[in-house]
């Protein structure tokens, strides 16, 4: 399994537009490609953070080539649209996990 995380600083004056935009649009699209099977959003509670509010966004793929076509397919223009439409008032760090076989839970 690979997790495909996205943690995002929104600034406070785009905060709830962008949370509806989020949830109604640019996950739900995300999730249209077929590169994932599940995805979810938090609030991040800890550490705070001096300004805005930031979230992580998770989605799973089955293995690593259906996080690669996401990338290859994907990820440039969604990535575009949300620069287009918040320009700078977020800032996103991504990053991407293998599970490992011999989980310990």
């Amino acid at each position: 399994m690979i997790l495909y995380s996205v943690t995002i600083n929104v600034e406070d004056s785009i905060h709830d537009e962008w949370v509806d935009w989020m949830q109604n649009e640019h996950i739900p699209e995300v999730m249209a490609s077929g590169c994932f099977y599940e995805s979810f959003m938090f609030r991040v509670v800890s550490p705070e953070t001096e300004e805005g509010t930031t979230y992580c966004i998770q989605y799973y793929a089955e293995d690593i080539s259906d996080y690669e076509k996401y990338q290859i397919e994907q990820a440039a223009i969604m990535q575009t649209k949300h620069k287009d439409k918040y320009g700078k008032k977020f800032t996103a760090v991504r990053t991407v996990m293998e599970k490992l076989e011999n989980d310990l839970s």
